[in-house]
């Protein structure tokens, strides 16, 4: 998920624990703990993508695809960033530290929000096609939701209307209801939002709204709507990418009785649940095949022709030899790594690559070109290997 989804999101998870809380005795205290709480989750919600920094442990393009949504990405390590996260806080604010010392309802709601925002982390990672490996070391499989597009504009409107209209200064909630209506357009006139979504985004964002105003100054009407159509909103897409997942895999298999479908990733289109691109992996054995394309969860209600222009492509087919990719493996150690992040390997003219991402607008950045007398890499994590069903 991006960043700035993973702030909004923490922002208004940080003002619902604050409004949820007695409020402190003293209104600088008050003051102190909202700043603190809303803060507290928003980093908590941004600090596992610090393993960015780890990137350059390996060469390129490993260091990305292996050491991002790595460690600090894990069940196991979030107590440890928790801990140093609050110690941080700690340290470096001074009326946050006083009123840490006399507020047990400041220690309470900085616990939970630092606590919320790094499993929300973990859990927005997983909604999209990326995958996370939450369970590492006890189960190194990575785990893919296949449900949210990476930047989806409906939590940037149901939590950021509310949080708009709860800003101080006038000037900001105008400021930040437009950037929200600009950001929309923009998605819509690029062909990434079809124009209906756009229409239900503006009534969601109302509605939101709405809410939140009628709530009253210290309400959390419209936030508590928010994260419950945005929680709606993820589980509305998780059914439609399992019988969308279930409709190419029907399709597959008529088409071709002799290969096995081994995969099917399954990429949203931003807040239109029946839109979805997808990359199948199919096995007859000997070969595999992959293709990706656009698909409809619902062909009766809208065609795949039909869905947002911007993000449409044709169907388009790639193939390569099982027994080429099971020798790279075990002959060439980069390769070895490589496969620990590949879900839909390919090869072709010298280089691997995984085609989830062909068409993404900075080019594929898996792309790894396969040396025969390449250095093994060194620290590489022990994930374990999308294809594993392959090898």
């Amino acid at each position: 998920m991006d960043n700035i989804t993973h702030s909004i999101i923490g922002f208004g998870v940080g003002e619902l624990v604050h409004r949820s809380l007695p409020a402190e005795p003293e209104a600088l205290a008050q003051r102190v703990r909202h700043r603190l709480l809303l803060v507290s989750c928003a980093l908590a919600s941004n600090f596992p993508d610090l393993d960015l920094f780890l990137t350059r442990l390996l060469p390129d393009p490993l260091g990305y695809l292996l050491n991002h949504r790595g460690h600090t990405h894990t069940a196991l390590w979030a107590l440890p960033q928790a801990l140093l996260l609050a110690a941080l806080l700690w340290l470096c604010w001074p009326a946050a530290r006083s009123l840490l010392r006399s507020s047990g309802a400041a220690r309470l709601g900085l616990a939970i929000s630092v606590g919320v925002g790094f499993a929300l982390h973990l859990l927005m990672d997983f909604t999209n096609s990326y995958g996370v490996h939450p369970w590492y070391p006890f189960d190194g499989r990575w785990f893919y939701g296949d449900m949210v597009f990476i930047i989806e504009p409906l939590f940037w409107v149901a939590i950021g209307v509310p949080m708009a209209l709860i800003m101080r200064w006038r000037v900001l909630r105008v400021a930040g209801l437009l950037a929200l209506f600009a950001a929309l357009v923009f998605f819509a006139a690029r062909g990434y939002l079809g124009w209906i979504s756009f229409a239900a985004l503006l009534l969601i964002a109302a509605a939101c709204g709405a809410a939140q105003w009628r709530a009253g100054e210290q309400g959390r009407g419209g936030l508590l709507l928010a994260l419950g159509i945005s929680a709606g909103f993820i589980a509305v897409q998780g059914v439609a990418s399992h019988a969308g997942r279930a409709q190419i895999t029907a399709d597959l298999q008529r088409a071709d009785p002799a290969s096995r479908v081994l995969d099917v990733a399954m990429t949203a289109f931003p807040s239109q649940p029946l839109c979805w691109a997808y990359v199948s992996f199919e096995s007859n054995g000997a070969q595999y095949r992959l293709r990706r394309g656009v698909a409809s969860a619902a062909p009766a209600w809208l065609a795949a022709d039909a869905c947002p222009a911007g993000l449409r492509e044709p169907t388009q087919t790639v193939s390569g030899s099982v027994q080429e990719l099971r020798a790279l493996k075990a002959a060439n150690c980069q390769v070895d790594a490589w496969l620990r992040f590949g879900r839909m390997p390919i090869l072709a003219n010298g280089v691997l690559s995984d085609y989830r991402f062909a068409t993404t607008p900075r080019g594929n950045f898996t792309s790894l070109p396969v040396a025969k007398e390449a250095p093994c890499p060194q620290g590489v994590p022990a994930w374990g290997y999308p294809r594993a069903d392959l090898f």
